[in-house]
């Protein structure tokens, strides 16, 4: 069953194949171009249906196909490593084993010890950082297999908190459910507000103005502005460079408090609801925020010239995690990881909803897309250029 980003269709007009049917029929999608946007179960009466979305990026389409599964299912992973983490997370939430897979570790339980992948050998040394980190960081425990200075391996269990949300969500919605989507995680809250509101949007029928859709676009990319600037700061950070993280924190609080103009709240909570929004961008408003967003880039321009031009920055981001375009693909990532691999995927272009319809957002990729820390700085920046000129 075929549909578009931001609409619905009758669970009953998705017809479940028999699981051998169902795993050729995803194989051979994702081997025409296709990628698992999502894969998840919905428990039945003494089953469980499976579900997978995939997604057409150059058609802007997703295909749903479902398979009903008492005990087991041969697992896609061996064939599509695009899968392996869906059909974790679907073992443990409804205990169907996905056989053959390769790789069948917790997500998000902690019941037992943790399987971390370790590497033998003389002067290797395993170093473990987390679970439990300072500030609001999301807790997860990383281990980190090293021989000198040279990382051979990361391994990343999130996970170790949980607060209830996706159980609150449940029975909804209602008048908590909005609350419960921005809370998720409180540096995307536009970003899980709208997310929610287009679904409820997409369930109900209702139409949204074009004006409070331009609305939450911008609020939408002061987020993201707030995050990739964060980011480069943080990426300063990591590599004892501090002078630019101090003033790309700085400026990301600029965007945040544009959105505390906004909304009344710095992280944008309370703005964004299902049949639009709260509150309006008057022209008082939008001169004041006009202003403030040049100065903003005249700054940013002026510290990002020094973070991507200084020979000591350059030589501890060039060639470092470096991600190949194949592995990129075979995983099926999105958003500037892919980009910087040189995969051009943005969900906004290929799958727009709201304002991206009439006016998607121009590409934004590194040169040479290298994949390494450096491509991904280097989007980051490109992102930011391109938001400021959407804004």
């Amino acid at each position: 069953m075929s549909l578009r980003n931001g609409a619905a269709i009758e669970e009953r007009s998705v017809r479940p194949q028999p699981a051998g049917e169902f795993r050729r029929a995803v194989l051979s999608d994702v081997a025409a171009g296709r990628r698992i946007a999502s894969m998840f179960g919905r428990p039945l009466s003494g089953a469980v249906r499976i579900f997978a979305l995939l997604a057409d990026d150059s058609a802007g389409t997703l295909e749903a196909r479902a398979t009903d599964v008492e005990k087991g299912f041969p697992s896609l992973t061996p064939d599509c490593p695009q899968a392996h983490y869906f059909e974790r997370e679907i073992f443990e939430q409804h205990g169907i084993l996905p056989e053959g897979h390769p790789w069948l570790k917790p997500v998000r339980s902690h019941a037992a010890p943790y399987p971390f992948f370790e590497v033998a050998g003389d002067e290797v040394h395993e170093v473990a950082v987390g679970p439990v980190h300072a500030g609001i960081i999301d807790p997860g425990h990383f281990r980190l297999q090293c021989h000198g200075e040279t990382v051979m391996n990361l391994e990343i269990h999130l996970g170790y908190q949980h607060r209830g949300v996706e159980a609150a969500l449940a029975g909804g919605p209602d008048k908590r459910s909005a609350l419960l989507a921005e809370c998720m995680a409180g540096d995307s809250t536009i970003a899980h507000a709208l997310a929610y509101a287009e679904v409820v949007e997409a369930l109900t029928g209702c139409r949204v103005t074009p004006r409070a859709e331009s609305i939450r676009a911008i609020a939408l990319e002061l987020e993201r502005l707030a995050n990739h600037v964060g980011d480069l700061g943080a990426m300063g950070g990591d590599i004892a460079f501090l002078p630019t993280t101090a003033w790309f924190g700085r400026l990301r609080g600029e965007f945040l408090n544009l959105l505390l103009t906004l909304s009344g709240n710095r992280l944008g909570r309370g703005l964004i609801r299902p049949g639009g929004v709260m509150f309006d961008l008057d022209d008082a408003m939008a001169g004041e925020f006009s202003g403030r967003v040049a100065q903003a880039r005249t700054e940013l321009r002026e510290v990002a010239g020094l973070f991507f031009e200084m020979p000591s920055v350059r030589s501890r981001l060039e060639g470092i995690g470096t991600l190949s375009r194949e592995v990129c693909d075979d995983l099926g990532l999105l958003g500037p990881v892919a980009r910087a691999c040189g995969s051009p995927r943005d969900v906004r272009r290929d799958h727009p909803s709201g304002v991206w319809r009439t006016n998607p957002p121009a590409a934004a990729a590194a040169a040479g897309g290298t994949g390494d820390v450096l491509a991904r700085a280097q989007v980051r920046w490109a992102e930011i250029e391109r938001s400021l000129d959407f804004l």
